[in-house]
């Protein structure tokens, strides 16, 4: 969602800190926020002017028309506020239909003042700029502004003068306050741009000599502006709508969204409710609720939400469990549903999602259980057999009833099944796997000549390619009598003739009132000004050909290989991609497959290069992030090439869209999205994730063109309509999808006049939704005989004239501003204008057919006969997923995994490492040995690591280190040059200490018996001998090593051993002591042999791999890297040893 609205408090702040106006703003920050907690001694102390000023008392929740409802206290003292705040605060209040608890109030001080200082102003963005409504009377009993106001267009991209207000909107005002008022109110327009407010009304605004007043003020903000407008909005609080909740775990999906590339929303509507819903799409989420509502479930709908965008598993997981959490709180008699649906995905992985549901079932398998919960799923998309297998599984194995459902059923039809109007199939037919789309019907491996570029149906004639002059291509009504809605015509008057007295400028000055529709429901039409278009430069009709070449910008090589393999099915002669754009590095070459063989794509830095040096290219697809997008797409139309552009990225603020769409109109160019999958011409061009992978794209015979055309806004959707279309005719010509945003790039009416005026275009369907007016473009065209071919229409979003609050859907323009935008005064209004509309898009599919059949049975369609598409070779990496294919792994790992959501160490997730406070030493413990050690066992090796972490400049390592470092080299070369001096001389004894006074006790030898035979083999013991401590001078690490030691193992029998040697060896000779290395090897023996956590044989291998040198190895790493900082920062130049600490013993001179 972008347009939020915000409190009238959160409002005012914006206000006062940044206007800048010479009109003088009174009362600023005047204003006290008050709830049942306030301490109203401390609210007084904070705000004094409580004390000496008469106020006014109101609730701030979003509620509207707060004087007529007698919600506004006014001119009362502290005292008569404090009165007034008892008899209301935590009161049940309805407004309209919605029932709420006031619980927020504000207190700014009262404005006495006579009804002619009242003024109303409002300032709303639509497409082709901001509207300024202004009038010289506000206040309580202001009206029907709409209808009485002066307004002003500020087109996108242009100023407000202080001269166009004063002659525009001012000329009911007193002379000596016009020049105030357009100071403010100029001052009020750029706050509302700076700010990327969407919405800012203030009624009434008073001016008195002292200055301006704010009295009321309602606003909202472009929530996706925050990281443009962070530092101006700080952190902005979005309260709920009147009459709703807001519910804690609605504030952690929001958390987990902001967190996410995906989208995860979810509006808590009933929690008593028994049908909860987990769906995935913003379309298709407003679809199930649709369809929940019109099947009697409104009343029982517990929530809307939605999750899309390939959402990790994790992210899945910890949305749906607070989705079961929620269900399970309070039991209901009938039991509860949950619908798990969706239509078929793009780009998501089903199964990995589907992982993450199941393990929440699993985790909620019991509350499931208590509380009767019956699940439905329906899901298609890539991997969703495997998805919908595993769903199906953990019912199985749970006990919970889980009904599942792959593209074969209509995607709503769970809905019905769910709620008893549909009964539940037994074994529903399961479409085939996967991996058997790949496969060539034929058995053919050759590339089939291209039988047809335009349309899958065959021209009757020609007279054919110019527009039929019957609408609906005489279709007879009876044919549809049966499945279309039938509702009386409610609309009233004459569309040319509204059209005629309001005329055709563009804007909305001079707006006759709104032509109104009979109630129920009660419907505004647009105004027909709004639908004048007039681009400055024409754009094409045809975006997408056979030989479209197009430029990717961002790295996406997974949708753009998607695209190649389209190509490839599609018999292109060549691949649509002819370059990508990634800013982020050099210019290169990559990798990809065209059929069987790998071919290379050029990647460049930036546009620039890749148009000079494609100049076939006129397309660019954009993946730019929703930061970068409107920056490149600007850059991008600049280069007279480029034709369409499709913006992918969701989140482009309304403002910057705005003005792509004005440059884009002066430059000729034609946008898909943003916020979209993008599009697809089957035969000739599929834009990015479009249509899903592979086995989607035969499945819905997307590889050659259809007759029927299509656009929506929902990219799922779109993929939705891809199945419907090829289930109901003989396929797809073209698809778009517009995108969800408030401002779509192009419209509608853009592609149904294209489809039109396209001959291989047979019929047209639309996928409208609740929000925006574009629909009613479409009645008009089809009114006026500009559209007449057969288009079949419907509106998503007909729930939400049901619920008593307002939601904000998935998509981002899904939100009636007023009663002609919603879905049905839309639908009502394309079925009086002769579009053929469903009762519901559980219907869509059978209109679609019986439209398709009347064109066949009348000869307009003509359907060709199927050419089998050529074989396409699965990736490898998707035949693994799939679990199609195996092959031995390169190498093994059995200590750590980060592929999931968490790190894992040895089975032990990071987070529990630290809250066990495992330490280093547990640490080591799970990736050397794989075991959790005994606390004291992890002490010994945090010991070890400090006692061997170094020992001065002196010894090799360190002096290796230290010379590196001085010849210029980096941390890495200097390590490892010291490292690499670590042996049995140097550091490496603990190995060979270990072994020998294993292998010396294992035998049974005595102490005695060890000294004599490596005496007698002429073999050093390892791990005895110091250069400088003795049995005299004991080295004062291995004494407290020693000490733990003794005090916490539980057997230290090898030790022992040792330390008996040692008596012996010092008796000789007082230096050959037990030292460091020696000490450690021996005791981590005992340890890893009497710890409990080791068989004899694990133990002994640890010792024969190495293990106790990585101990020297790791601890000493501390000390190097010590000594190369210590020498960089005291800044030594380069050393050469001296001369006088070499002996030269050079050969004495030899002469013949």
């Amino acid at each position: 969602m972008s347009a939020k609205a915000i409190s009238e408090q959160t409002g005012k702040e914006f206000l006062y800190k940044h206007i800048c106006t010479s009109a003088a703003v009174q009362n600023r920050f005047r204003y006290a926020s008050v709830t049942a907690e306030t301490d109203w001694e401390r609210l007084s102390r904070e705000h004094p002017w409580l004390l000496t000023e008469r106020l006014v008392i109101k609730p701030d929740q979003l509620i509207k028309r707060r004087g007529k409802l007698g919600l506004v206290g006014i001119n009362l003292d502290l005292h008569g506020v404090r009165e007034w705040f008892k008899a209301h605060v935590m009161r049940e209040t309805t407004v309209g239909k919605a029932k709420g608890v006031l619980k927020n109030f504000l207190i700014e001080p009262f404005v006495p003042h006579p009804q002619e200082e009242e003024f109303y102003v409002c300032i709303y963005a639509t497409r082709e700029g901001d509207h300024v409504l202004f009038h010289h009377e506000g206040g309580v009993e202001v009206g029907d502004v709409d209808a009485k106001a002066q307004r002003l267009l500020v087109a996108v991209d242009e100023k407000l003068s202080e001269e166009q207000v004063t002659e525009k909107l001012l000329t009911h005002v007193p002379d000596e306050k016009k020049p105030v008022l357009a100071s403010f109110i100029v001052g009020l327009f750029n706050l509302y741009e700076d700010l990327y407010f969407t919405y800012l009304e203030i009624n009434p605004i008073v001016v008195t000599k002292d200055g301006v007043y704010v009295l009321d003020m309602a606003a909202k903000i472009d929530a996706t502006a925050d990281y443009i407008c962070k530092a101006k909005w700080g952190d902005v609080e979005f309260p709920p709508p009147f009459g709703r909740e807001a519910y804690p775990e609605e504030a952690y999906i929001a958390d987990l969204d902001a967190k996410s590339g995906a989208s995860l929303k979810l509006t808590l509507l009933n929690p008593r409710g028994r049908i909860w819903t987990m769906v995935a799409g913003g379309g298709a989420s407003v679809v199930y609720s649709d369809t929940i509502c019109d099947l009697g479930g409104v009343d029982e709908l517990a929530n809307y939400g939605e999750y899309s965008g390939a959402p990790s598993e994790q992210q899945t997981y910890d949305y749906a469990k607070t989705i079961l959490s929620l269900m399970t709180r309070e039991k209901h008699t009938q039991g509860k549903v949950l619908i798990i649906g969706g239509s078929i995905a793009n780009f998501t992985n089903v199964a990995a999602t589907f992982k993450g549901i199941v393990r929440a079932i699993k985790d909620y398998q019991g509350p499931l259980k208590e509380h009767e919960v019956t699940i439905f799923v329906r899901r298609g998309g890539p991997n969703y057999q495997e998805g919908l297998r595993v769903m199906g599984e953990v019912g199985k194995t749970t006990g919970i009833p889980i009904h599942v459902f792959g593209t074969e059923t209509h995607m709503t039809a769970i809905v019905g099944m769910a709620l008893g109007h549909r009964p539940i199939p037994n074994q529903p037919p399961m479409d085939a796997h996967t991996a058997n789309f790949l496969l060539n019907a034929s058995n053919s491996a050759v590339t089939p000549a291209t039988t047809r570029t335009a349309s899958f149906s065959d021209p009757k004639t020609s007279s054919e390619f110019n527009p039929a002059k019957k609408s609906k291509a005489d279709l007879p009504a009876e044919s549809l009598h049966s499945i279309l809605w039938p509702l009386k015509n409610m609309v009233t008057g004459d569309w040319k003739e509204a059209q005629a007295s309001a005329g055709c400028n563009g804007g909305m000055e001079g707006r006759e009132k709104p032509v109104l529709l009979a109630s129920p429901p009660s419907v505004h039409l647009p105004p027909p000004s709004q639908f004048c278009v007039f681009p400055v430069s024409p754009k094409p009709m045809t975006l997408f050909r056979k030989q479209t070449k197009a430029i990717v910008w961002g790295m996406q090589t997974r949708a753009v290989q998607g695209m190649m393999d389209f190509d490839y099915v599609c018999s292109r002669d060549e691949p649509s991609v002819a370059a990508m754009v990634y800013p982020f590095t050099g210019d290169h070459k990559q990798k990809f497959y065209w059929g069987h063989k790998e071919i290379l794509v050029p990647v460049y830095k930036n546009m620039a290069d890749a148009v000079k040096k494609h100049p076939e290219v006129d397309v660019l697809i954009s993946f730019a992030s929703l930061r970068s997008a409107f920056d490149s797409t600007m850059e991008s139309m600049q280069y007279p090439q480029i034709h369409t552009i499709a913006i992918i990225a969701e989140g482009i603020p309304e403002a910057q869209t705005r003005k792509i769409i004005k440059m884009a109109d002066q430059k000729g160019v034609s946008i898909i999205g943003p916020a979209t999958v993008g599009g697809i011409k089957p035969g000739c061009f599929k834009i990015g994730n479009t249509g899903g992978m592979l086995d989607n794209i035969l499945a819905s015979k997307l590889y050659r063109p259809g007759s029927v055309a299509y656009v929506s806004r929902s990219g799922g959707m779109s993929n939705e309509l891809n199945n419907i279309i090829s289930r109901t005719t003989d396929g797809v010509f073209e698809g778009v999808a517009i995108g969800g945003d408030r401002y779509p790039g192009s419209t509608f009416m853009d592609h149904v006049l294209r489809y039109q005026d396209t001959p291989g275009v047979k019929m047209i369907i639309v996928l409208g939704e609740i929000g925006g007016t574009e629909e009613y473009k479409i009645c008009q065209g089809i009114r006026e005989g500009r559209i007449t071919k057969p288009v079949v229409c419907w509106c998503i979003g007909t729930c939400a004239t049901m619920f008593a609050s307002e939601v904000q859907f998935g998509h981002a323009g899904a939100c009636a501003n007023q009663a002609s935008e919603t879905a049905v005064a839309k639908n009502q209004a394309l079925r009086d204008a002769g579009a053929y509309v469903p009762k519901s898009f559980d219907e869509l599919g059978e209109v679609i057919k019986t439209v398709y059949d009347d064109l066949v049975a009348n000869g307009t369609i003509v359907p060709a006969q199927e050419v089998p598409p050529p074989t396409v070779p699965m990736d490898y990496s998707w035949a693994r997923e799939l679990g199609l294919i195996r092959k031995p792994a390169s190498f093994m790992t059995s200590i750590c995994d980060e592929r999931g959501q968490e790190l894992i160490y040895a089975g032990m997730p990071i987070t529990e490492v630290f809250k066990e406070e495992m330490g280093l030493g547990g640490v080591l413990g799970l990736l050397w040995f794989q075991r959790r050690l005994p606390r004291y066992a992890c002490q010994f090796i945090e010991m070890c690591l400090m006692v061997t972490a170094d020992h001065g400049p002196a010894v090799s390592g360190a002096h290796n280190t230290i010379v590196c470092a001085r010849a210029g080299k980096d941390l890495i070369s200097s390590l490892t040059s010291g490292l690499l001096t670590i042996g049995d001389r140097f550091g490496g004894a603990l190995d060979a200490a270990a072994k020998q006074f294993s292998k010396a006790f294992d035998s049974g030898m005595l102490p005695m018996e060890f000294v004599n035979k490596m005496k007698k083999d002429g073999k050093l013991i390892m791990g005895i001998g110091h250069r400088v401590k003795s049995i005299n001078n004991p080295d004062m690490r291995v004494q407290i090593l020693k000490d733990f030691v003794k005090q916490h193992f539980p057997s230290t029998q090898l030790l022992d051993y040792a330390l008996d040697v040692e008596k012996i060896t010092t008796s000789k000779k007082p230096n050959l002591i037990l030292n460091v290395d020696g000490f450690i090897g021996v005791a981590f023996v005992d340890l890893l042999r009497m710890c409990g956590g080791f068989t004899r044989d694990e133990a002994d291998e640890f010792v024969e791999i190495g293990a106790l040198n990585g101990i020297f190895v790791l601890g000493r790493s501390m000390g190097f890297i010590g000594h190369y900082l210590d020498q960089k920062r005291l800044k030594q130049g380069l050393y050469r040893h001296p001369w006088d600490d070499i002996s030269y013993v050079l050969p004495e001179h030899m002469s013949m």
